[in-house]
């Protein structure tokens, strides 16, 4: 597969970042969109980008002051980053699609859905935020810390580490009064969308009784849980992340195809 095509796209006011790929033969699969969560940017989801664009044409969002996008003058709310999102796939031509948010993506997704449903053909979240058992600052912080000792590889800390520093703690902080303060679970039981929950079952961040809440709270709620990793899940296990979703699409992977590189 050729590398993501980068796009620099403006909408609802602010400049971000849409990586695509189509997939060969085009076909009737539907449209996937990947949101990655605070601080972070489309890098810790190249793995699974990747491996989704040889069955569905695949884009990645860098949401803007993200990865290299430029900064905004104020804080984004969920909302902004959300009208973002549907601005921009609107702007690229995709009109309906599945939507993939990982950790603080997870939130700017779910908006996403409730701003306009009938776009939003099915939402997976993965290692969603936050969980009120560890609704402080210092609980998450150490849930993270625990994860990045415990539960990566090495390449996923690299990644997460360098986005961090290219995000900025100015930014990054801005950020993280608007991801604590989101009402997951009060706006996701509001999602009409198929929900499928996807976490490592390691998380510390994501555990399993607050995933399996979520997945409770929608009418068409589904949990899978990944062995063997943590929070950064679509990295470190990018193939099986991949099967799940193809699955809850109603899709098959091709066979043969080669895995992405370590």
């Amino acid at each position: 597969m050729t590398d993501p095509v980068r796009r620099e796209v403006s909408a609802a006011g602010h400049a971000g970042h849409v990586f695509a790929s189509k997939a060969p033969g085009g076909g009737p699969a539907p449209a996937v969109v990947l949101i990655h969560g605070i601080g972070a940017s489309h890098r810790y989801l190249r793995r699974l980008h990747r491996l989704l664009a040889a069955s569905m044409d695949t884009y990645s969002i860098d949401l803007p002051g993200f990865g290299a996008t430029p900064r905004p003058g104020h804080t984004l709310s969920v909302a902004d980053h959300a009208r973002y999102i549907l601005g921009a796939t609107e702007q690229l031509g995709v009109s309906e699609f599945v939507l993939v948010g990982h950790s603080m993506g997870t939130q700017s997704a779910t908006e996403a859905a409730l701003q306009e449903p009938g776009r939003i053909q099915q939402l997976v979240l993965m290692g969603p935020v936050v969980d009120p058992k560890r609704g402080t600052v210092a609980q998450q912080a150490l849930a993270l810390g625990r994860d990045a000792v415990f539960c990566e590889s090495p390449s996923s800390n690299a990644l997460v580490l360098t986005d961090y520093l290219r995000c900025g703690p100015v930014w990054y902080f801005k950020t993280l009064r608007v991801m604590m303060e989101y009402p997951l679970v009060q706006r996701l039981a509001g999602v009409t969308a198929p929900v499928l929950v996807l976490r490592g079952a390691n998380d510390p961040v994501a555990d399993a009784d607050w995933s399996r809440r979520l997945a409770g709270l929608v009418r068409r709620g589904q949990l899978v849980e990944v062995q063997g990793t943590g929070h950064v899940v679509q990295h470190t296990r990018a193939v099986e992340v991949r099967d799940a979703i193809l699955a809850f699409t109603g899709l098959r992977a091709p066979a043969g195809e080669p895995l992405p590189g370590h």
